[in-house]
């Protein structure tokens, strides 16, 4: 991962823009800068509030993107030809069990009673045999596109025949397959031997995991006309994925393993792209869906009463709904206003004060650290964390204080940190805690002993797919289930294998922004220790740096690139004769404004970093010595609300250790800031008063924090079943009546044995009470 310690691989602007100096941005201090300096500020400011040229994007932000898209990117532009060969294979089987009728004339017990047929040929010997069976389920998977006459159509029937193919076992069928072909030593040998690894070494595992890709995502689509049977089915097959069955692992531990495998380059033949789609829709089904983009709160955010103690409880729950617990009105649009046809949900629930669209929060130690100073101030000494007490104080400071007490946020994240303290405080008062076995906690079980190289993999699976990465002959080689047997020999077929391997990469660095975001934002609501513990791993690999290189590119280009060949996409492809391609052609690629993935990806590793740096003093520093600050810039020329707010999130947090002289040639940003993003009472965010006088010290403060997350691992996970807290039986009765089980030769000497241990032996009761 050296590679991606190194995010500034650009050059800054001339005057040292973002760098972690107080002093500026290289122009010197006060009015001592050079006239170049002040001709580079002058440069830097027309470049900041010039108008850009990129048109506002109508981009609506999900958990994945159209039904459709997902399917087809489930696909590389080399595959195509095996959809001809997956419908031979299924035709070739049909017609010996079923004369003279097509799939879609069959009635439904039919078609389950040749699933069942299908099935039981999978259990056989002959490796080519399986493979072909295989590829007839892949093809009733697909959509059976050849009695189809309309895209539509083979979307409707692929829906349909998962579902019919869940229901007759063909998910664990499959899984028992994979499990066979991971552990297969030869298929592995064979592909570290080879010096080029093509898209043929993939192809058993490439069905199968298509086949069981299909599954999860047209089961996981919801929609109104679905059948109560398909919708206890889902139910069914949500719970089969997030708990272990037939003592099995969940089913995503199996994927992580193979992501740490092909990592690992013990398994390069494996199709990473695929792996990792499944993943992530595996994950997001194991989960309980989040509502991150909740546009009001169900609480007032403008009450002015203290909240008793059960409001707290509920705001905390309905504050951290959205995760970031900042999102809950930015995530409208910000920069849009919206279309008056979007009126609010109530008029009383939202009632708009003058002035800025959200009510600052304020946490306890905000608190604690003003009454701290104020008593410093006027009394001389502190009260620690009492603010209750005001004696002594004059009339504003009593003002201020009830002001901000009104404003006090209390977080599930303070609300758990807290029971945490005192179960390690009074573990024998408060005994055991129950954990509830919900499905994010299972994973996370799973997933700890191993979650260091699950987040190593993960990053170096990403840093290979960034555009900004060089080719390296020690990196991972990512593109084994892209490229053909046989290289292009002219140049439409390297134009086409180009914008397939381009696209290709993009699909990874979507699945993997989508998936580690997931992951920190369940782990953050089921416990914050054990989003810590993610986070701090992630951290540890460099993942800040990483995401940072990824934005030092012109974020403009990649969120426009037309890396896509709409008539090659499934299931167009399926369904119409394919188009005699040409450069022209190639060149064009769609209509689209805008890339969805890209931009979706762009989004996600911002919401990455933002939640990695929040309230972490150290990593706000690594923001701002890796030099960030005008990377960061670059990317708010993309005109979109919600990449434009988690931008200027980052700089937010960064501002005050930035210079003054940078704060005055970015006003526009520092608008910008003030308008989108909240803020919080007594935050000094934009004047950065004595900073130099808080130490900065990375080691100290990752060390509290990785104590706390393994006194909270140990307590929880490590503790053996028979513990110094465990229960003891005290009754005499209970335990003399306790049968144990004695050897067959004792009653023999029970009498001697009694004779010596007890009745000749003294009993000293005073040691007795010592010792015990």
């Amino acid at each position: 991962m050296e590679d991606s310690a190194a995010p500034g691989a650009g050059s800054p602007p001339a005057n040292g823009n973002g760098n972690g100096n107080g002093n500026g941005n290289g122009g010197g201090k006060g009015k001592q800068a050079a006239p170049k300096g002040r001709e580079a500020f002058r440069s830097q400011r027309r470049e900041s509030e010039s108008s850009v040229d990129c048109p506002t994007l109508e981009f609506e932000y999900g958990d994945a993107d159209g039904h459709a898209a997902e399917l087809s990117e489930l696909y590389s532009y080399t595959e195509n030809l095996e959809f001809t060969n997956n419908r031979r294979c299924f035709e070739e089987d049909f017609k010996t069990q079923v004369q003279g009728k097509e799939w879609l004339e069959l009635e439904e017990d039919a078609q389950k009673a040749y699933v069942m047929g299908l099935l039981d040929r999978l259990e056989v010997v002959s490796r080519d045999q399986r493979l072909k069976v295989a590829r007839a389920v892949l093809y009733l998977a697909q959509g059976t596109f050849g009695e189809c006459d309309s895209e539509v159509d083979v979307l409707h029937w692929s829906r349909y025949n998962c579902f019919l193919l869940y229901q007759m076992g063909t998910f664990s069928a499959f899984l028992e397959l994979l499990h066979m072909e991971i552990d297969n030593s030869q298929a592995c040998s064979s592909a570290l031997r080879k010096p080029a690894i093509s898209i043929a070494d993939s192809t058993e595992l490439r069905v199968l995991l298509s086949v069981m890709y299909l599954m999860v995502e047209n089961i996981r689509l919801e929609r109104e006309t679905d059948s109560c049977g398909w919708r206890t089915a889902r139910e069914t097959f949500r719970t089969e994925l997030s708990f272990s069955m037939h003592n099995e692992e969940p089913f995503a531990l199996l994927l992580f393993s193979m992501v740490t495998k092909f990592c690992s380059g013990l398994a390069p033949h494996f199709p990473i792209k695929k792996v990792l789609l499944l993943l992530w829709k595996v994950v997001m089904q194991l989960l309980t869906k989040q509502d991150s983009l909740d546009i009001y709160n169900e609480r007032d955010l403008f009450k002015t009463e203290e909240p008793t103690t059960e409001e707290e409880e509920e705001s905390a729950g309905d504050g951290e709904r959205n995760l970031d617990g900042e999102l809950d009105l930015l995530e409208q649009d910000p920069l849009v206003p919206p279309p008056p046809s979007q009126a609010p949900l109530s008029a009383e629930r939202v009632a708009f004060p003058k002035g800025l669209p959200w009510a600052p929060k304020v946490r306890q130690k905000d608190i604690e650290h003003f009454l701290e100073l104020s008593r410093n101030k006027f009394i001389g000494f502190t009260l620690g964390q009492d603010t209750d007490t005001l004696v002594g104080l004059p009339r504003p400071i009593h003002e201020s204080v009830k002001t901000l007490k009104q404003h006090k946020y209390i977080s599930i994240a303070d609300v758990q940190i807290k029971n945490e303290e005192e179960l390690e405080k009074c573990p024998m008062s408060l005994g055991e805690e129950v954990v509830p076995e919900t499905p994010c906690e299972i994973l996370y079980q799973g997933m700890l002993y191993s979650l260091p190289q699950y987040m190593i993999a993960l990053l170096k699976i990403l840093l290979a797919a960034a555009p900004t990465s060089k080719a390296k002959t020690d990196s991972i080689n990512i593109l084994a289930d892209v490229l053909p047997e046989e290289m292009p020999v002219t140049v439409l077929q390297s134009m086409k294998l180009g914008i397939d391997v381009n696209r290709h990469k993009e699909i990874i660095v979507k699945s993997i922004s989508a998936l580690l975001l997931l992951l920190l934002k369940h782990f953050k609501l089921n416990h914050i220790y054990q989003f810590e513990y993610v986070s701090q791993h992630l951290v540890f690999a460099n993942c800040i740096p990483l995401i940072l290189k990824f934005f030092n590119q012109n974020i403009l280009s990649y969120i426009t690139a037309k890396n896509s060949i709409s008539v090659l996409d499934y299931p167009c492809c399926t369904i119409q004769d394919l188009p005699e391609l040409t450069t022209e052609s190639l060149e064009a690629g769609d209509n689209n404004q805008f890339c969805w993935r890209n931009l979706f990806s762009c989004i996600n590793l911002l919401r990455l970093l933002n939640k990695l740096t929040k309230w972490k003093h150290s990593r706000t520093m690594m923001l701002v010595v890796f030099k960030s600050a005008p990377i960061l810039k670059r990317a708010l020329k993309v005109k979109q609300a919600m990449l434009q707010l988690y931008v200027l999130k980052l700089l937010k947090i960064q501002t005050k250790y930035l210079g003054r002289q940078w704060r005055k040639s970015n006003m526009k940003t520092m608008s910008a800031i003030y308008q989108k993003v909240r803020h919080r009472m007594n935050d000094d965010w934009a004047y950065g008063n004595d900073i130099d006088a808080r130490p900065w010290d990375f080691q100290a403060e990752e060390c509290t924090l990785r104590a706390n997350i393994e006194a909270f691992n140990s307590r929880r996970y490590d503790r053996p079943q028979d513990s110094e807290f465990s229960p003891v039986d005290n009754c005499l009765q209970s335990v003399l009546g306790q049968r144990l089980d004695l050897p067959e030769d004792f009653h023999y000497s029970y009498e001697i044995w009694l004779e010596r241990e007890v009745f000749s032996q003294p009993i000293c009761w005073e040691e007795l009470l010592q010792n015990h």
